[in-house]
């Protein structure tokens, strides 16, 4: 079976080239992922439901965000402006996480072509992030009783604040997040795990302390679906990372933690989180390595 991969064009909402956040990636991204000859098992999403998107935030934002209407304070916390076309995006890529863990329910392994957007809050979105497309596919499922457990991973070189916050209190999903210490948000929200690592940490400390956190993981067990926010921003040549990862040392990350659960018979369902190096096309490839590897376990 080909990997199972969601995607859409209006992932891309067309940003300025010199943006800060590279907008363009997600359209590069499906090129790289052509030209490997990974997409055979293409889905497209349709937007998310809105009754879905307000199981995990407020509804009154939920509402800013589905009419263009979010105050400009929380536009600039949210890094752009939230017009049509970035609402739709927005509105897609919690679609898209949603049904890429359908997907990976039914096949045990699918990943979002967007998504990871942690920042997002229940009151508003924050850190490029508008909607929370995994705590949104998490509640979700949750609500539709598909699922009775979940754990969420998440690897982005920020701490998963948003997530943290939306999930927290919720028995039935435990969140992870491994991060570099000093970076954004200055406030973290406690997850059920937090590993926060000094700047400079490279591969082979990085997977250290990653093996040993899945090992503890596994120990609590009983795992219905894991939620892998992949974000290649640990890489060292990312503008805003602070960590010192490698290509081979995001390669051996991938494949660390999908084989550890699809061992385990886990489904995955993988986002790909952030990444903002300026060069498009080396961060597209960066991304494109969360499919290369998750194929090989398709």
């Amino acid at each position: 079976m080909p990997l199972q991969i969601v995607s859409h064009p209006d992932y891309d909402a067309g940003f300025a080239a010199d943006h800060r956040f590279p907008m363009s990636k997600y359209s590069h991204l499906m090129e790289r992922l052509e030209a490997l000859g990974l997409t055979a098992g293409l889905n497209r999403p349709e937007v998310i439901a809105p009754q879905h998107l307000r199981l995990a935030h407020d509804a009154t934002y939920v509402d800013q965000v589905l009419t263009c209407t979010v105050p400009p304070r929380i536009e600039r916390e949210i890094g752009f402006p939230v017009g049509e076309r970035v609402s739709r995006r927005a509105q897609l890529a919690a679609g898209g996480t949603l049904l890429a863990a359908h997907l990976a329910l039914e096949h045990g392994i699918a990943c979002n072509a967007a998504g990871g957007s942690h920042h997002a809050r229940r009151a508003q979105g924050a850190g490029f992030c508008t909607f929370n497309d995994v705590a949104v596919a998490a509640l979700a499922l949750l609500a539709d009783r598909q699922v009775g457990k979940i754990l969420v991973v998440d690897l982005d070189v920020h701490q998963g604040d948003g997530t943290a916050e939306i999930l927290a209190g919720n028995p039935s999903v435990f969140t992870f997040s491994m991060h570099a210490d000093k970076n954004y948000p200055v406030r973290k929200v406690a997850s059920s795990l937090d590993i926060g690592l000094p700047d400079g940490t490279g591969d082979e400390a990085y997977l250290e302390v990653l093996a040993d956190a899945l090992a503890r993981l596994s120990n609590s067990g009983g795992w219905d679906i894991v939620f892998y926010n992949a974000g290649v921003d640990p890489h060292r040549e990312d503008r805003l990372g602070r960590l010192a990862l490698s290509d081979a040392g995001l390669r051996r990350r991938e494949h660390l933690v999908i084989e550890h659960f699809r061992n385990a018979g886990v489904p995955l369902c993988g986002v790909i989180g952030g990444g903002y190096s300026t060069d498009v096309i080396a961060l597209a490839a960066r991304h494109a390595v969360l499919f290369e590897t998750a194929a090989t376990f398709a």
